[in-house]
């Protein structure tokens, strides 16, 4: 009876044991597939990337430099992103700051000539440097179709020049010449009778690059 106890008892433990070595085993595996499919998991995940930042549109204002260009329309066809979408002249058309000089450039005749030309640089006065002149002074002037000619071509040269190209002595239309000087911090043209300050430069238009200044140039008469 007791070596048949004892039998039974090793039997039990026996497979006791291999029952618990077999659980043992399966636990081990089902926590390896675990881990190796959370590893997986990670690794087919991509990374997400930071968003990118808008960036921001190019403004022709952008190039432009003086205190006078804060008078300049914000918006629509006057505004600098408005004035680089047409020739000269009709950008000039469109500027408030600039009505004057458009009567003149039309009294002259004069409007296809900027418009049509491949690129200028205009020196461009605004209304209150026409309005510097007696009236009965400029109103012979609007009214001398070639004297108009002669002082609105005086104010224009060719090329479209950078502030950096600009300076020094340029050869105008009139067949003339005009001397700038200094900078974007400050800037001058000059023919010798009148010296004007460039009050807003490097103003671009479709074929064109405009100095708004604050004299007219008179040394052509």
């Amino acid at each position: 009876m007791k070596l048949q106890t004892l039998r039974r008892t090793g039997g039990v433990a026996t497979a006791a044991i291999a029952l618990s070595l077999t659980l043992a085993a399966c636990g081990s595996e089902d926590d390896t597939e675990t881990a190796t499919s959370s590893d997986e998991t990670s690794e087919a995940a991509p990374a997400e990337e930071p968003a990118e930042e808008p960036a921001e549109e190019a403004s022709a204002a952008d190039q432009t430099f003086g205190e006078g260009c804060a008078a300049v329309p914000a918006d629509g066809a006057g505004s600098f992103d408005g004035m680089v979408m047409d020739p000269v002249a009709t950008a000039a058309s469109n500027n408030p700051l600039l009505s004057t000089l458009v009567t003149a450039v039309g009294e002259a005749d004069l409007v296809g000539t900027l418009n049509d030309a491949p690129d200028l640089t205009v020196f461009a006065p605004v209304n209150d440097a026409f309005a510097a002149i007696p009236e009965a002074d400029l109103n012979g002037i609007l009214a001398d179709k070639a004297l108009l000619t002669k002082i609105l071509t005086h104010h224009v040269v060719g090329g479209q020049l950078d502030p950096a190209a600009v300076v020094g002595e340029q050869e105008t239309l009139n067949k003339d010449t005009v001397t700038v000087e200094g900078d974007e911090t400050g800037m001058t043209v000059s023919d010798g009778a009148v010296t004007a300050n460039v009050i807003c430069g490097n103003v671009p238009t479709a074929n064109a690059t405009v100095y708004i200044i604050d004299a007219v140039l008179a040394g052509a008469k």
